[in-house]
This record gives structure tokens, sequence and C-alpha cells, in this order.
């Protein structure tokens, strides 16, 4: 499950054998009552181990008393399959072949030959959850078992745990549009032609901390639709806000783990929280 919503966020790229190099970004917030906690950004999936540790990492890791991640119960892969098996299917759905741009058929149609699947295989799948498929079965690159958030659980797993979403509410946001928005979700994992390419130079800005490269892809494919972004990007950073500043306020020391596009950007929470009086330094 970890897999199809992050086919909607960055992607990366295959290489070779020992573990990618990588120095992530990460910022540092305090207030003016001594309230601290660090953002860090995330990858969802990634084809093979990465060496992210640092020392500014471990110290924040340390410094922390409670992680918050977009889920939980990130390894649950049970829970979050179940959940989007309730959310997402729905007898009666039209053929998907009906619900996309006719243009598209050809691009389908070729998937179809590539993954093997048909028709058949979205029968029962509402339309956002049918584009979420798709979108993993385009993917051939990225494993989630590699991917940064997973990692974090497991450095941090000393630490108690809290949610920003959890998959029930996360799974929610796409089942919620409405049928246009889906139909447009579907055709944009369709018309998404990224190459190896630009895989390859979005995992280097990931490893790198290239924010502002990062910035600029929360401005394409799907989040370049106004309505899908405000959906699935800024309405939810804007929601996350208010729980990262109550906890802080609380006297919690949060290591706050996401996606690293929800970092970037005049939307992005660093943005957010410096417009909201926080001092936010970024450390790494």
């Amino acid at each position: 499950m970890r897999q199809l919503l992050a086919a909607l966020a960055l992607l990366l790229l295959a290489a070779c054998a020992r573990p990618d190099p990588a120095r992530p970004a990460m910022w540092e917030v305090t207030g003016p009552g001594g309230e601290h906690g660090w953002l860090f950004g995330t990858i969802h999936l990634l084809p093979r181990e990465a060496d992210w540790r640092s020392r500014d990492i471990d110290q924040a890791l340390a410094g922390a008393d409670l992680l918050v991640l977009e889920i939980a119960r990130i390894e649950d892969e049970a829970e979050l399959g179940a959940v989007f098996t309730e959310l997402g299917r729905t007898p009666g759905q039209l053929p998907l072949s009906q619900r996309i741009d006719p243009a598209l058929r050809p691009s389908l149609e070729k998937l179809y030959a590539e993954t093997k699947a048909q028709d058949s295989t979205f029968a029962e799948l509402e339309t956002w959850a049918a584009a979420l498929t798709l979108a993993q079965l385009a993917n051939k690159q990225g494993n989630s078992d590699h991917g940064i958030d997973l990692a974090i659980a497991r450095a941090a797993s000393h630490l108690p745990r809290a949610e920003l979403e959890g998959a029930r509410n996360q799974l929610s946001i796409f089942d919620r549009l409405p049928e246009k928005e889906q139909r447009d979700l579907l055709n944009l994992a369709l018309r998404d032609d990224r190459g190896a390419a630009d895989e390859a130079q979005l995992a280097e800005a990931w490893r790198k901390g290239d924010m502002a490269l990062i910035g600029r892809e929360t401005r394409t494919g799907i989040l370049a639709d106004p309505e899908l972004r405000k959906a699935l990007y800024s309405g939810r950073n804007a929601a996350w806000i208010g729980q990262i500043e109550d906890l802080m306020r609380k006297g919690r020391r949060p290591f706050v783990a996401v996606g690293a596009a929800h970092l970037a950007g005049d939307e992005g929470l660093p943005i957010l929280l410096e417009k909201r009086g926080w001092k936010v330094v970024r450390v790494q």
C-alpha cells in the first residue's frame, strides 16, 4: 500500500550494489517557550538501501521524545491493504477503458500488455483506487522495503509514535474526491511518461537535500492540477501544521518524518511554521 501512495509522490531510480550515500534535508524547529522539534524529509520508495544516517540526524533522534509519521503503523501492510480494499472496492464500476480519456487508450493497452493486467483486474475498483494501482504497476524501480519512512521507524524504535493522518484518513482523501477529480487522477497516472533520467534526478535531489528541485516537482504531474494539489498536498500540509504545533506546545519534542515534497516551497511545512512565528533552521 505504501507503494500505491508513494507512486504519486517522489519516485526514484535503481542503481548498483552498495547503499546510496545520502544527506537528506532536515530542519530544527524552536519556539519562544523552549519548544523543540525536527522536520525530516523521507522518500517512500527506493530501489535499494540508502546510507542516510548522519551525526545531525542521530543527535535529533536522541533529543526527540516522539516519532511522528504520516501513518504510525507504517510496517503493517495487512492493515493498509485491508483499508484500501474496504474503501476502494465498489461493485458495478465501468470498465477502466471507459473511464479514461479515449486518447489514452493506447497507453492503457500498452500497460496491460506489459503487466498482464486487463479491464477485469479493475472491475470493482473505484477510479481513485484504479489510478493508484496503475501507478504501482507502472513503477518498476522503487521498493518500499528500502523506503526511508520504514528506515526511520526502525532507527527510532525506542521512541513512541504518533501519526498525522493514519491509513484510513490518508486513503479517505482519495475516496472523497469527486468522480471528475478521480478521473483526472487516473488520466494523469497514464500520462506520466517520466523517464529513468528524470527519476534518477529526483532520487539524487532527495539524496542531496535539493529542496529547490523537489519544490519544482510539486508543481508538475498530478500536483499541477489545482483541485488535486489542494486535496493531496497543500490541504494536507495545512492540516498537519496545527498538529505539530500542538505537540510542541504541550512539551513534546517531535521528530516529524514525512515525504520530502511536504517540506518544499512556500506551502511546505518549514515555511508554514516560520510564518506562524516559529524559528525554523535547516540543519542538514
